[in-house]
C-alpha cells in the first residue's frame, strides 16, 4: 500500500522533479524547511504548485465544515426574511383587500340610494297623477251636484249678502290695522330723531377745536383717501401705490372688492390687485390665519401675473421657431428674450426650456419662508420676498451677517420687481438645473407641473439644503397652496379708492 504523502513531502518531491538546487542542499544538510519556506523558493523558480497539493487535513476536516455550516446559517437567515417579507405583504394585500372591499360596500350602498333616488322620482309623477284624478273626481262631482241642486232664491240671497259683508269687514279690519302700524311707527321716529341730534350736537362742537389743534389728522386724510392707479393692459389692474398702508386698510379693501381666498381656491380665479409693498403693521395681527391669507391675497396676483406673463412668451416664441421667415421686430424681440434668460449661441430650445413657470406653490411657500410672511425687516424696507442675495447691487445688510463676508439682501422698488428676479433666478442661474430639467421632462410628459414634485430640487437655494425642502413641502401641505397652482387672472376688475 503506497503511503499518503503530506504537503510538505509533495513540496520536496516537486523540488526532485524540476531538479531545485537549493531545495536539495537544504534537504543534504539535513535542515528541514517549512511548508511556506518551500513554496516561496518553488515560486522563486517559477515553478507552478498544483492546486490539489494544498488540501490538507486541516482544510477537509475543519474549514470545509465550518464554511458548509455557515452556509446553512446563511440559508436559514435568508429563509427567515422571506418568510418576514412574505408576512408583510400579506398584510398589506389584506390591507389593501380590505379598503378594496370597504370602498366595494360603500360603492353598492351608494349605487342602492341612487337607485332608491331615482325610484323615488318615478313615483312622484304616478303620485301627482293620483292626486290630481282624485280631486278632479271630488270638483266635478262637487260642481255637478251644485248644477243640478234646485236652489231657493231667498235663500242664495241670504248667502250672497253674508258673503259681501264677511269681504267688506276683513277689508275695513285690515286698513284700519295698517293705518294704526304706520302712525306708531311715524310716532317713534319723529321721538327719536331729536334726542339724536341733540346728543350729536354738543359732540361735534367739543371735537372741533381738537381736530384744529391736532397736526397728524390732515395726514392720515391725506394717506388713507388715495385714488387707486389703474393700468389697462391685456385685463384692468389695480396697481396700489407707495401709501404705508396700514393692515386694517387693506382687509377694508379686500372687503370692498369682495376678494376671499376660498372664492379663488373654488373658481380659480383671482382679481389683478397688485400692492407696491407690505403694510407696515402686519405682523400685529393676532390672528396667525388672517396674517397667513393677508400675505397669500398680496403675493398671489403678482405670482400668477409673472407666471402668465411667461406663458405668453412661451406661446410666442413657439409661433416664431415654426416660422420659415420673421420679421425684424421678431428678430429683436427673441434676441432681447435670449439675454433675458441668459442663453448663448442663438439657440431656442434652450430658451424654450428656461422660459417656463415657477409653480404657483413653490411659489407662494418660498415667499412665507423668506420673508417671514411678509414680516420681516428685508421685506418690509427693500421689498426682498424671497432673500436674493448680492455683492454689487443695492441691499440691505443682514444684522447677523459674519465679519468675513460681504453679501447684502437684494432690495426692490416694487413687490412684483421681486417676484420677477426671484423667478428669472431660478430660470437661469446654473444652480437649479435639475429644477428645469426636471419641469421640462414634467410638462413633456402631461404639460401639468406640480409645485411637490419639484421641490426636492431647490436644495441649493439655502444653506441647509434637503432641511429647506422639507420646510417648503410642509408649507405647502399645510396651508393647501397647491389649490392655487391652477389659478389665474380675472378678465376686469372694478376700480377701488381706498377709504379711511
Amino acid at each position: 500500500m503506497k503511503k499518503k504523502l503530506s504537503y510538505r513531502d509533495k513540496l520536496v518531491e516537486l523540488a526532485y522533479i524540476y531538479d531545485v538546487k537549493e531545495i536539495k542542499e537544504y534537504e543534504k544538510r539535513r535542515k528541514n524547511l517549512t511548508s511556506g519556506q518551500l513554496e516561496l523558493i518553488l515560486k522563486k523558480n517559477k515553478i507552478i504548485i498544483p492546486k490539489d497539493y494544498k488540501s490538507n487535513f486541516l482544510r477537509d476536516n475543519f474549514v470545509k465544515p465550518i464554511t458548509k455550516i455557515k452556509s446553512n446559517f446563511e440559508e436559514y437567515k435568508d429563509e427567515k426574511i422571506k418568510e418576514k417579507n412574505r408576512l408583510f405583504r400579506k398584510a398589506e394585500n389584506f390591507k389593501h383587500d380590505s379598503k378594496r372591499k370597504f370602498n366595494n360596500v360603500l360603492k353598492v350602498i351608494w349605487n342602492n340610494l341612487g337607485k332608491a333616488g331615482l325610484n323615488f322620482l318615478n313615483i312622484i309623477p304616478k303620485l301627482g297623477t293620483a292626486i290630481f284624478v282624485f280631486f278632479a273626481r271630488v270638483f266635478t262631482d262637487l260642481f255637478n251636484g251644485i248644477y243640478n241642486q234646485q236652489i231657493d232664491p231667498s235663500k242664495a240671497r241670504n248667502v250672497i249678502i253674508s258673503i259681501f259683508a264677511v269681504i267688506v269687514f276683513s277689508v275695513v279690519a285690515f286698513g284700519s290695522l295698517n293705518y294704526f302700524k304706520d302712525k306708531d311707527f311715524k310716532e317713534i321716529v319723529e321721538i327719536k330723531e331729536p334726542k339724536v341730534e341733540k346728543k350729536l350736537e354738543p359732540q361735534v362742537k367739543i371735537k372741533k377745536p381738537e381736530v384744529k389743534k391736532e397736526v397728524k389728522k390732515p395726514d392720515v386724510k391725506k394717506e388713507v383717501k388715495p385714488k387707486l392707479e389703474v393700468k389697462r393692459n391685456n385685463v384692468d389692474e389695480v396697481i396700489l401705490p407707495n401709501l404705508n398702508l396700514k393692515t386694517e386698510t387693506v382687509l377694508n379693501l379686500f372687503k370692498d372688492v369682495e376678494y376671499d381666498l376660498g372664492q379663488v381656491r373654488s373658481q380659480k380665479l383671482v382679481k389683478p390687485i397688485y400692492f407696491t409693498q407690505f403694510p407696515r403693521d402686519l405682523d400685529e395681527l393676532q390672528s396667525t390665519k388672517l396674517k397667513k391669507e393677508t400675505f397669500i391675497k398680496i403675493v398671489l396676483p403678482l405670482i400668477v401675473a409673472e407666471n402668465e406673463r411667461i406663458l405668453a412668451d412661451r406661446e410666442k416664441l413657439t409661433t416664431l421657431a415654426n416660422k420659415k421667415f420673421t420679421t425684424d421686430l421678431e428678430k429683436q424681440w427673441i434676441r432681447q428674450k435670449l439675454l433675458e434668460y441668459k442663453v448663448k449661441k442663438g439657440n431656442l430650445k434652450e430658451l424654450l426650456v428656461r422660459m417656463d413657470i415657477i409653480p404657483t406653490s413653490i411659489a407662494l411657500a418660498q415667499a412665507a419662508k423668506e420673508s417671514g410672511w411678509g414680516t420681516s425687516r428685508f421685506a418690509l424696507e427693500g421689498n426682498a420676498i424671497f432673500g436674493q442675495w448680492t455683492w454689487s447691487g443695492q441691499g440691505i445688510a443682514p444684522l447677523d451677517r459674519e465679519s468675513n463676508k460681504s453679501h447684502k439682501i437684494l432690495k426692490f422698488p416694487i413687490l412684483r420687481a421681486s417676484v420677477k428676479a426671484y423667478q428669472n433666478n431660478l430660470n437661469t442661474h446654473k444652480s437649479y438645473i435639475k429644477f428645469r430639467e426636471k419641469r421640462k421632462k414634467l410638462r413633456e410628459k402631461n404639460n401639468n407641473i406640480k409645485g411637490l414634485e419639484l421641490t426636492e430640487t431647490l436644495n441649493n437655494y439655502a444653506q441647509t439644503g434637503l432641511e429647506y425642502t422639507k420646510i417648503l413641502n410642509q408649507i405647502i401641505r399645510q396651508n393647501r397652496l397647491t389649490d392655487f397652482e391652477p389659478v389665474r387672472l380675472v378678465n376686469s376688475v372694478k376700480k377701488v379708492e381706498l377709504s379711511s
